[in-house]
């Protein structure tokens, strides 16, 4: 019996700028995949265990491509749909120095933004699962992702599969008329893990603190009453990890992490 981890979300093209340029200041741009749940996929299998990657795609050479990728990855595309109008797209320019990275996504209407729980042979894709991975971001492509999400958390919680939950919050997907909070803290009581940053945590479950601890030298013991009103909030919840970022420039970060049990 094979234990497999499920993901669950969307997988874009992405079309980037070479190295620092600006984007389109060289009409050449460097044409990979990414997204977060098809990231995580492949991490798991880099790590040698068995993923499976769950979403719709549309049926032309874009999304064949894409299952092409996810399979020399090594990550199950058995119960990708081909179905619905359009793969989602992001443009990155890469930041440097004192110049950020600027994403422009373009995944309005995409496959997965469109399908409905019934597209998916749940009781197939469950069999041999042990954990069930999601992030905020599919749930902020539209309601229908939203409501889709949440049915499946709930299936995956009835049959005793463990749920983790990246909150990955993105203000500028937020636009058909819910808020995240509206519809995360539907989610994440249903949630085991949950994974976020200081605004993820704040601007997606409403948990305001009266200390600020985005713009300062970042210390662990300082994200411990953050992370305890969480805990509070949502009892469900047996284990938090955050990331602690500090950013000097685009080329230069310090980056670490901890775990709240």
């Amino acid at each position: 019996m094979k234990n497999y981890v499920v993901t669950l979300g969307e997988i874009m093209l992405r079309l980037k700028s070479p190295g620092f340029e600006r984007l389109l200041q060289n009409p050449v741009l460097e044409a990979t995949f990414g997204g977060s749940e098809s990231n995580v996929a492949i991490s798991l299998a880099n790590f040698g265990i068995n993923s499976r990657f769950v979403t719709a795609l549309p049926n032309n050479n874009l999304g064949l491509v894409a299952i092409k990728f996810l399979k020399s990855m090594s990550v199950d595309t058995s119960y990708i749909r081909m179905q619905g109008e359009r793969l989602g797209t992001y443009y990155l320019e890469a930041g440097s120095g004192p110049r950020p990275s600027k994403v422009i996504y373009d995944r309005s209407n995409s496959s997965i933004s469109q399908a409905n729980l019934e597209d998916f042979d749940w009781d197939s894709i469950f069999k041999d699962v042990k954990w069930l991975h999601i992030s905020g971001i599919t749930p902020a492509l539209s309601q229908k992702s939203a409501d889709l999400s949440l049915q499946v958390i709930k299936m995956a919680r009835d049959l005793g599969i463990k749920i983790s939950c990246d909150l990955n919050y993105r203000k500028n997907l937020w636009n058909y008329g819910r808020t995240a909070q509206e519809i995360m803290n539907n989610i994440v009581p249903l949630i085991d893990i949950i994974i976020g940053n200081e605004e993820d945590l704040q601007k997606t479950l409403g948990i305001e603190l009266d200390q600020k601890i985005g713009n300062e030298k970042l210390e662990s013991r300082k994200y411990e009453k953050l992370l305890k009103q969480v805990s509070i909030q949502f009892p469900n919840v047996k284990m938090i990890a955050t990331t602690l970022r500090e950013s000097y420039s685009a080329d230069h970060n310090d980056w670490s992490a901890l775990c709240y049990e």
